[in-house]
């Protein structure tokens, strides 16, 4: 298993498998490689699980697709018009939403990301992937939403996504899509 660790001043360690099943380990700056060690033994199960899922997902991919366009490489240049596009529409929703949410945020940036749709800094700094201009505006809507709700609670407890779910009572729908297709997407950036 490649597993590469990055430390920084985080409180939590976190386990990320990216499409090219790659494995990375977040972990604070402090935290002791044998406790590193001991939580990716403890998850060895769950990494093998989610390896096969995006393997499976490639397979299929491979099968519905054969060589179809859509899973060329994106250029510079396109990915530069769905930055363009990304930065006319996200940052209106991302108004609209905070004022539904009640929440405030700090600045929006767009990005060509392999590994997120979105996140959101401690500071209420708002990020989005470019390649959410690929996805339905009902994904746009809940990746923007999933990150204002991080105002209200910075993590995936069950409050987050009942706060989540106040706002977009079916945004299971648009997380079920992005597992099934969100690879496929990531998957055209070089």
């Amino acid at each position: 298993m490649n597993v590469k660790i990055i430390r920084s001043n985080r409180k939590t360690l976190a386990i990320q498998i990216n499409p090219d099943l790659s494995v990375i380990v977040r972990a604070p700056m402090y935290a002791p490689q044998s406790d590193i060690e001991r939580i990716l033994r403890e998850k060895e199960g769950w990494i093998q699980k989610h390896i096969e899922k995006i393997r499976e997902q490639e397979e299929k991919k491979k099968e519905t697709q054969g060589e179809s366009v859509e899973s060329e490489y994106l250029t510079n240049e396109e990915i530069k018009k769905l930055a363009d596009k990304a930065l006319q529409h996200i940052p209106k929703r991302v108004s609209y939403y905070a004022k539904q949410i009640g929440v405030t945020y700090g600045r929006i940036t767009i990005r060509n990301q392999k590994t997120r749709w979105g996140s959101c800094s401690s500071k209420g700094n708002l990020n989005f992937n470019c390649l959410l201009m690929l996805t339905s505006p009902e994904v746009i809507d809940y990746v923007v939403v999933h990150e204002l709700c991080h105002r209200k609670e910075m993590n995936h407890s069950g409050a987050f996504w009942a706060e989540v779910e106040k706002v977009l009572p079916d945004y299971k729908e648009q997380v079920k899509w992005l597992k099934e297709n969100g690879a496929q997407i990531i998957g055209r950036m070089k």
